[in-house]
Formats: structure tokens, sequence, C-alpha cells
């Protein structure tokens, strides 16, 4: 994982960066993150045109392309450790003002109420709104 910015109260947003990360963002927020991961991997994966016709330098770009096309996977951890929050936010893509948030909490609860503070942190971070009304999928 890799760190993304601090939050209030001694949380921390991490970016989940592997498909191994996002099994055990799963396994611990007990949703279907690592799901939605995989998914939005390999469309970002199918969407790579490789820049060299040349077998050997297709791959050269592919894991940069993937990075940046497809949508950024959080996680809000506290101060030991334990999963608070999951994100799923818009790429770094062109198509990215069309894209519509997600932010979950255990079992796909909630986080709002527990943790405005933090995802508000997380949305100044990348310069965008996160509000329950448009990212909590469930209180629709």
């Amino acid at each position: 994982m890799q760190f993304v910015c601090d939050a209030p109260d001694g949380k921390t947003w991490f970016r989940i960066e592997t498909e191994a990360e996002a099994s055990a963002e799963s396994d611990l927020m007990q949703h279907a993150v690592y799901k939605h991961f995989c998914r939005k991997r390999e469309e970002a994966s199918l969407s790579f045109k490789p820049a060299s016709r040349a077998f050997i330098e297709q791959e050269i770009g592919r894991d940069a392309h993937i990075q940046r096309a497809m949508p950024m996977f959080l996680t809000l951890r506290d101060r030991e450790g334990a999963g608070l929050v999951t994100a799923m936010l818009p790429p770094q893509a062109p198509m990215a003002p069309l894209f519509t948030p997600l932010v979950v909490g255990v079992g796909n609860a909630d986080p709002f109420v527990e943790h405005a503070a933090a995802i508000k942190a997380l949305g100044e971070r990348f310069g965008i709104t996160l509000d329950r009304q448009r990212c909590y999928p469930y209180g629709r």
C-alpha cells in the first residue's frame, strides 16, 4: 500500500495497489472491493495500446497505464492498522469527470457519521467533494 494522506484523529489513507491488498481489504472490511478492483484493473489493462509492435517491447508502459486509467482504491486505517473505510475514487485519466466515487465502511455500512472528517480530508487531497448523498451507494 502507498501512503496518500493523513486524516484527523490519527487516521491515515493508503492506496491499494495490488490484488493481494484488495483481497485483504475485502476480508478485513467484509465487502466486495476485491471483485471491483480486479474488474477495473482488467478494464484498464484491456485499454492499453503498446507503443511498439516488437513483441519484447509490448508490455513497456502497461503498469503505468493501468495505474493512471483505473480508479484509485483507498483504505482508511487507524493508528493500530484497523480498517475503517474503503473508497473508490476517479482515475487520473480523461474519463474521470464521468466517474461516481464510492465510500463504504465495514460490511458496506455508512462511514460518514463516524469518519466524515477523514473522508473530507481525502476529498481535499484530490480536489473532489465526497459527500454522503453522492458517494454512499446504499443510502440512495
